[in-house]
């Protein structure tokens, strides 16, 4: 799916679509805030600040500004259902980030310190827990056990592929369809569960709500391929987090897929030493290499497409108010893929 490379010149969308999608949330974010601060009460005292250090609000909120979206209504105001659903897939998420911090061993995230870091591995893993036992919690706040349900499987889901792919670290042995199946639960499923979510209880009717979830999950798939090409050619004073950690830490992601293929047979071997840690990883090397093999256009096309499959979900849906909103956040992707190709 992923090993051609595209012939077309890439367009870059208009730069200003993130910043008017996420201004028109700034009411449904400024609440989800709110509510956010207000969970901190439900914790031990204990751990209150640990929570609050992870519950900030410089984060981007995708996930929460997908929920809001796929269940807007052009008339509505903010809806409290929507806030508690936002809050939910967003504490999910956190928790993911806390412990992907600590497999990682990464320094830094949202511009400071990870709470591995600040706190130590150990009180991290059992924060994550905490986070990720509340946001169940308040998910069983709704009259109907279908969110609490999908939510949880959604949870599981995660951890499964956070697994999958940290038993398969430092190994060349993966193949693309198994990057993909990894990336479709660590990462899409929590995009998909948030249109779900959003749409539905928005009180959309059952084609749309499967529209969007087909649109969540391919936006989701999108945006952890971007995410593994900003690892290598991200800036981490843009992106705030630490990057460079795939390749150190054995993780196949779709570029290392694309630069192997391309690579001679004694840099392919070393390459593939670097993978499984017999050798110190070398990323500003290979990102020149993904420059000069073609790399980057090949997965910058992948992202295109997994972004098209996410439009095409919605095409039968124009006259739906969440349509062009959500639309307009497959722009800002593309916006952001398009930013990470060096100039010069």
């Amino acid at each position: 799916m992923y090993g051609t490379q595209s012939s077309a010149a890439p367009t870059a969308p208009k730069p200003h679509a993130f910043a008017g999608v996420f201004t028109m949330l700034a009411p449904q974010m400024a609440a989800l805030d709110r509510f956010l601060e207000g969970q901190l009460a439900a914790f031990e005292p204990e751990i209150r600040a640990m929570v609050d250090y992870c519950i900030d609000t410089s984060g981007k909120r995708i996930r929460p500004a997908l929920v809001f979206l796929s269940g807007w209504r052009e008339a509505d105001g903010v809806s409290e259902d929507l806030v508690r659903a936002a809050a939910v897939v967003e504490m999910v998420h956190l928790a993911t980030l806390v412990h992907d911090d600590i497999m990682d061993s990464a320094e830094v995230r949202r511009n400071r310190r990870t709470a591995t870091r600040e706190f130590g591995p150990t009180s991290a893993v059992l924060l994550g827990d905490a986070l990720f036992a509340h946001a169940l919690h308040l998910a069983t706040h709704f009259p109907t056990t279908e969110v609490c349900a999908a939510v949880s499987e959604s949870t599981r889901r995660v951890c499964a592929g956070e697994i999958v792919q940290t038993l398969r670290r430092g190994s060349t042995d993966l193949t693309p369809a198994d990057y993909q199946r990894i990336i479709d639960l660590k990462t899409a499923e929590l995009f998909r569960v948030s249109c779900f979510l959003g749409s539905r209880l928005a009180g959309y009717e059952d084609g749309y709500v499967g529209a969007a979830d087909r649109f969540g999950r391919h936006l989701g798939i999108a945006y952890q391929i971007y995410d593994d090409l900003a690892d290598f050619f991200g800036r981490e004073d843009k992106i705030g987090k630490t990057l460079g950690t795939d390749l150190a830490s054995g993780k196949m992601t779709l570029p290392l897929f694309a630069l192997l293929d391309r690579l001679p047979p004694r840099e392919k071997a070393e390459l593939t030493l670097e993978i499984g840690g017999g050798r110190p990883a070398q990323p500003s090397l290979r990102m020149r290499q993904m420059l000069d093999l073609g790399v980057f256009d090949t997965v910058e096309a992948a992202v295109r497409e997994e972004v098209g499959a996410a439009r095409a979900a919605l095409n039968e849906w124009p006259g739906h108010a969440p349509t062009r909103h959500m639309l307009l956040l497959s722009d800002v992707l593309l916006t952001q893929v398009a930013s990470l190709r060096p100039v010069g």
